[in-house]
């Protein structure tokens, strides 16, 4: 496992401001009254991996309206929600969008970085999802995970 990482983080590169922005957003999203949720991919040029605009959503549908048809991203999601016995949790969880048309390029590409961004980011869990329905119905996914 260590020479896999070791080979996954010449293959791919944050930057030191990407870096930073996963620690924040992990750290300013643990008391969250709402969902956050940031799009990451991968440049193809440079192989960084980082945020695609910056902005953090708060609606899921939005989430989803704003994901390509074709190809990977990586969605790092902070979701507070009631669990059945009435306590409060905030899971911090990896979207590995991975839509069913994806370019195979592009698949292997972000195949290839899913376990750097999963630590890099300090996610617990990683959950593929295909469609927008997968992203609109996120919480169910959650919930069943507790």
């Amino acid at each position: 496992m260590v020479t896999l990482q070791a080979s996954e983080s010449r293959l791919y590169a944050f930057s030191p401001e990407t870096r930073e922005k996963l620690r924040k957003f992990r750290l300013g999203t643990s008391r969250a009254k709402e969902p956050q949720a940031v799009i990451y991919i991968i440049d193809s040029k440079s192989q960084e991996i980082r945020p695609e605009d910056g902005e953090i959503y708060t609606k899921m549908e939005d989430l989803a309206d704003e994901l390509p048809e074709s190809s990977p991203r990586f969605i790092l999601l902070s979701y507070p929600l009631t669990l059945g016995s009435g306590r409060l949790s905030v899971p911090y969880v990896m979207l590995y969008w991975l839509p069913e048309n994806c370019n195979p390029s592009q698949r292997m590409m972000y195949a290839g970085a899913v376990e750097l961004m999963r630590n890099s980011a300090e996610v617990n869990r990683v959950i593929e999802v295909e469609t927008d329905e997968d992203i609109t119905g996120i919480e169910s996914k959650l919930q069943s995970a507790d």
